[in-house]
């Protein structure tokens, strides 16, 4: 069932979706670049600040760090798994097809958008962990501050690639919605270290994203998502 709040995000995606493609045909080529590149950097630092609140620690001697061996294992297993089932060509088959569906088969840049804007606001500690708040606590506070977010996101990103970056909001009402149910289901199992891990791999994962927009670079993000499935596992492992 999905939350209150994963409907709100969903309504934020689809207004500024809206606002993003009215204000995409007038902004020159220059602007949607540099729009791009600042939404880059951005995301990470977003990403960042994210990773540094669960790995530093701050103790009477020292501001330690900890999660190394977990981030380094659960990347490496995660990229391996992703890769040997090319989870990222399946993505994109999707956004292909739904590109299709809406006749838009014209649009070089639908697929890219699609792609771009579900990585980046379906995938991070505000997604998961305000999902699992919801589920839980029925408290979707978190969800609502991340559709203010996801708002802001959505008009660059639909203002640069048009309605291809609206779509995201396919995966994001089912991965939130996904994890607001199956919290609700396996409470009983999730640890506060479980969701920590999870919302730090998280983390470097919209690093990634916010790589690919700034640098130009092309990280399969998609390939990596196993690592927050190893981040779990890698708890009662490693701790």
């Amino acid at each position: 069932m999905v939350g209150i709040g994963t409907i709100i995000n969903a309504i934020s995606v689809l207004l500024g979706g809206g606002i993003g493609l009215l204000l995409g045909n007038r902004l020159p080529e220059s602007i949607q670049k540099i729009l791009t590149q600042a939404m880059g950097l951005s995301v990470l630092f977003i990403s960042i600040a994210g990773a540094m609140s669960h790995m530093l620690v701050l103790t009477d001697k020292a501001l330690l760090t900890k999660g190394g061996m977990l981030i380094t294992i659960s990347l490496a297993l995660g990229a391996i798994l992703g890769e040997w089932i090319d989870i990222e060509r399946h993505i994109v088959l999707f956004g292909e097809k739904i590109k299709q569906k809406v006749g838009n088969t014209q649009d070089n840049l639908f697929v890219e958008g699609f792609v771009t804007a579900s990585f980046t606001i379906c995938i991070g500690a505000m997604a998961i962990v305000g999902s699992i708040q919801d589920g839980l606590l029925h408290d979707p506070t978190m969800l609502f501050t991340k559709s203010v977010l996801d708002g802001v996101i959505l008009i660059v990103f639909a203002s640069v690639y048009g309605i291809g970056a609206i779509f995201s909001i396919i995966p994001l009402v089912l991965w939130q919605g996904i994890i607001t149910l199956c919290s609700s289901l396996v409470q009983q199992f999730l640890t506060p270290t479980m969701i920590d891990s999870i919302s730090l791999v998280g983390s470097l994962l919209i690093f990634c994203v916010g790589a690919n927009l700034f640098f130009n670079m092309k990280i399969k993000v998609a390939n990596l998502l196993p690592s927050l499935i190893f981040a779990i596992i890698l708890v009662h492992v490693i701790g």
